[in-house]
């Protein structure tokens, strides 16, 4: 089972494993509140892909596409992701505002159709 959270939001035992999947640590959050269990930068998009997308829904589409694009070129930490998530119920923990545009909500996707 392969679910999505917010960092801000608190850990529950239903999250299973819990992995940040953002490039940059989420502000003003301690590595004890946070309750990780890892961190996978790697399967985060670019700093230019974040910066240029700006979670800026109407780029949502285009984000998806070059998004994808960059995890299928980087097939070491995205095999090293399914294998957690093959293990065992998992949390994709994410920093942004918006849940429903944003780099975890699309790497789910992702993950999902492979």
């Amino acid at each position: 089972m392969l679910n999505l959270k917010r960092a801000y939001k608190p850990a529950s035992r239903e999250d299973g494993r819990r992995i940040l999947v953002d490039r940059l640590w989420p502000r003003g959050i301690s590595k004890d509140k946070a309750k990780l269990d890892g961190w996978m930068k790697d399967v985060a998009p670019s700093d230019a892909l974040r910066k240029w997308f700006s979670h800026d829904p109407a780029k949502w589409g285009e984000f998806k596409k070059k998004y994808f694009a960059e995890l299928k070129k980087n097939e070491t930490a995205v095999s090293a992701l399914r294998a957690q998530v093959k293990s065992g119920a998992t949390t994709l923990v994410f920093a942004a505002k918006d849940e429903e545009h944003n780099n975890a909500v699309a790497l789910k996707e992702f993950l999902e159709k492979k």
